[in-house]
């Protein structure tokens, strides 16, 4: 179709959007009813939408924390409507005369401006899915170590240190992202308190578009608030289960009344308990942010976060037993109530510039910087006797990590003849180095004194007591024990546009240099990864499309024999449907993959402190996504995957078709949410979801069996709350039925079993307030 004939049916329509205070509103989401465009405002909350067929059509725009609208217009072909000024309402603001739809629901329509993308979650050739700050708060979800995955199918928690997440999703784990920077370290970050987040896009397979190395089987991107040019608060307490006591704090607002200089703050303090005796882990986070607008078109946002940890010893959450997975009171622990805790002290702040060139091309700049520093020790066990002797074992562990990356790209477009070019371009740098103490460990018991799992005595005697030497510095302590990297990247993108964008061909390739010293062994490893991929609008609201992407990502450390690990590739094959239902409230996907990833990390079951290199793994599978709202005032997340992930190359033959370690078959999860929006009832909310996981294998474990390790899985929560303009009050009830769950695996080094419960039923009630 020509570019001439083209306008004679369409036109462009632009606008502002702003809230009440006539502050402009960045990232809000604007799209035409009924059809697959759309965009997000920019710092001034400007939008342009091209190719709006003629006629009368209706403008839904939304942003989290506000509430949605619709507007009508009139498109004259060939011609552009400018909408006069659009104003959002605050959700936490009595409604009148606007024509509004809610609630915000589970569903959002475009990415955030992390992920560089400008095309809407409909059009992308690849599985993304959100978790927005409403499915947050209506699950009491208090960090990524919780409840997070079963929000995206086939997203997995495999058991942790309890300092940082570790997800699966398509057979082996994925990278954690925060603000579209690869944060992936040995251990840590600490995991990222949802008191400062804003919403997590998870993106299946691999994603040089990001312009960062992350695993072939996807990512989380952690996106943290943002000023949002109104002034408001709210504060939020929360009592719970296990001793569990938190108080958050969010405030947004202007520093200049003109509007230029805008802040966001939030603060978290918690004490938080557990089941098992002796665990704890006490939190807090400050985490506040600067906007300045220099100009109409150049934005400087500078953000900083301090998070803090103090917690039981790492691995006291474990237990041990010859007798079999599970043998064990769910209360169990390998603690010793006279250990000294853990101490974690996690800093970040970012600097981004944003500088809209013109009204088609934008440059952003952005600086990251990451220390992560821990003080503690961690527990394990030797071995376990069938009579519940369990030969504990402290050891010092002391890290530092320190990263530094910094991004440039721009986003642009281009129209050739009847083509448009959408185009992404820019570098990558990284550099990060991780040192760690853990070359001390002492014994937890003697010819005295050894911890019985039957007859426990938590309390260790004063010479069992480990008495660690730190008068040196952590890097005369570490010896070889230091891991560092840098990269960089150039990569660059174009998405072709056909007959009237129903036809999009994204061509994009990524150059990538690495160097790598771990353990004293290096590495230096230059290699180019394609991308290629197709999305065709089967209709306004239904597309299909195909990708093929790679991935390469170096790895840290080295096997027991001293000799550094080769980088992970990757190849993934990638197909799906895409689909909106009842005018874009929500949507479905669906996708089929194939991921083929070279150069594996698994446990060494010959020595746990050590990794072993598998040959080549290949994970295959299915996945279903639905989320939004239904009918006016319900919402649902239901999805379910099926993942077949197995080793298809190995040094040991024997290995060969065996199940990789850590993932679960079958895995469907389900949320819904019903709110009453009418009525003496008015603002009461009821919520009922599972969580059910099917064929699990141990994460931390050899691959020695095609049949599943541990037993399946069916957890039931649910949600009873009451909400008006400024008030909310919920109490979530988690594992109703108070299932008794764990993940572990026989360990052939201590010739015994070890594992991790899940927690019984508890409860959480929370009061908030907006102002």
């Amino acid at each position: 179709m020509s570019t001439s004939v083209l306008a004679q049916n369409t036109g462009t329509v632009s606008g502002k959007i702003l809230a009440v205070s006539e502050s402009p509103l960045e990232q809000a989401n604007v799209r035409v009813a009924g059809t697959r465009l759309g965009t997000i405002t920019n710092a001034q909350g400007e939008f342009t939408i091209q190719n709006v067929p003629a006629g009368q059509q209706t403008l839904v725009i939304s942003l989290v924390g506000f509430s949605r609208l619709r507007h009508q217009i009139t498109v004259a072909a060939g011609e552009t409507v400018q909408v006069p000024n659009i104003t959002l309402i605050e959700q936490s603001e009595q409604l009148q005369e606007m024509v509004v739809e809610g609630k915000q629901s589970y569903k959002t329509d475009i990415p955030s401006s992390s992920l560089r993308l400008k095309t809407p979650l409909l059009e992308i050739p690849q599985n993304i899915q959100v978790v927005n700050r409403q499915l947050i708060a209506d699950q009491q979800i208090f960090d990524m170590l919780e409840g997070v995955s079963r929000n995206v199918s086939g997203v997995t928690k495999n058991e942790h240190w309890g300092n940082y997440a570790r997800l699966n999703m398509r057979g082996s784990r994925v990278s954690p992202f925060r603000n579209g920077m690869n944060v992936t370290s040995v251990w840590g970050p600490l995991a990222e308190d949802m008191s400062m987040v804003e919403r997590i896009e998870f993106v299946k397979g691999p994603a040089g578009f990001m312009m960062a190395n992350g695993e072939p089987s996807g990512f989380y991107n952690v996106v943290t608030k943002k000023p949002t040019g109104m002034t408001k608060g709210e504060a939020t307490m929360t009592v719970g289960s296990f001793d569990t006591y938190r108080a958050t704090v969010d405030l947004d607002g202007k520093v200049s009344q003109d509007g230029r200089l805008l802040y966001r703050l939030n603060v978290m303090g918690q004490s938080k308990g557990s089941f098992r005796d002796f665990e704890s882990n006490d939190r807090y986070t400050i985490a506040p942010v600067l906007r300045y607008k220099i100009s109409d078109r150049t934005t400087l946002t500078a953000e900083y976060t301090y998070q803090f940890s103090r917690m039981s010893a790492i691995g006291s959450a474990y237990v041990f037993s010859a007798n079999g997975l599970g043998s064990l009171p769910r209360n169990s622990t390998i603690a010793s109530a006279n250990l000294e805790p853990t101490n974690i002290k996690d800093n970040s702040a970012f600097l981004y510039l944003e500088h809209q060139i013109n009204d088609k091309w934008k440059l952003t700049a952005q600086m990251a910087y990451f220390n992560y520093n821990q003080i503690g020790s961690s527990l394990w066990a030797d071995s376990a006797r069938v009579t519940g002797e369990v030969y504990r074992t402290v050891g010092i562990w002391d890290a530092l990590d320190n990263s530094k990356f910094g991004q440039i790209f721009v986003n642009g477009e281009v129209t050739t003849g009847p083509i448009t070019h959408r185009i992404l371009g820019g570098l990558d740098l990284g550099t990060r180095k991780y040192i760690a103490d853990f070359n001390s460990s002492f014994p937890q018991y003697d010819s005295a004194f050894v911890f019985n799992a039957n007859t426990p005595n938590y309390y260790l005697p004063t010479r069992l007591l480990p008495r660690f030497n730190r008068s040196l510095s952590l890097l005369q302590r570490a010896g070889t024990n230091v891991m560092s990297q840098s990269y960089a990247g150039l990569y660059v993108q174009d998405e072709l546009r056909f007959l009237n964008d129903r036809i999009r061909l994204t061509l994009a390739g990524r150059l990538t240099t690495t160097k790598d010293s771990q353990y004293g062994s290096g590495t230096d490893e230059t290699v180019f990864t394609p991308r290629v991929g197709a999305s065709f609008s089967i209709n306004k609201q239904t597309s299909v499309y195909a990708l093929y992407d790679q991935a390469f990502v170096p790895q840290s450390g080295i096997d027991r024999n001293g000799r550094a690990f080769d980088p992970i590739t990757g190849n993934n094959l990638e197909a799906g449907l895409k689909k909106d239902w009842a005018d874009g409230r929500w949507n479905s996907t669906v996708s089929v993959y194939k991921i083929t990833k070279n150069n594996v990390l698994t446990t060494d079951p010959t020595n746990p402190n050590f990794s072993t290199q598998l040959g080549q793994t290949e994970a295959s599978g299915v996945e279903v996504d639905v989320r939004g709202e239904i009918i006016p005032g319900m919402n649902l997340v239901l999805n379910y995957a099926y993942t077949d992930a197995k080793i298809s190359k190995d040094s040991r033959e024997a290995n060969v078709g065996m199940p990789v370690p850590g993932f679960d078959r079958h895995v469907t999860n389900a949320w819904l949410s019903y709110r009453l929006r009418k009525g003496g009832l008015q603002g009461l909310g009821l919520s009922l979801g599972y969580q059910w996981e099917l064929d699990r294998f141990g994460w931390f474990s050899d691959a020695t069996s095609k049949d599943p390790t541990l037993p399946n899985v069916f957890r039931a929560d649910g949600a009873v709350s009451w909400s008006n303009a400024r008030m909310t009050v919920a109490l979530n009830v988690n594992n109703i039925f108070d299932v008794k769950s764990y993940s572990g695996a026989y360990y052939s080094w201590s010739k015994s079993y070890y594992w991790q419960y899940d927690p019984p039923r508890n409860f959480r009630l929370s009061i908030g307030y907006r102002f």
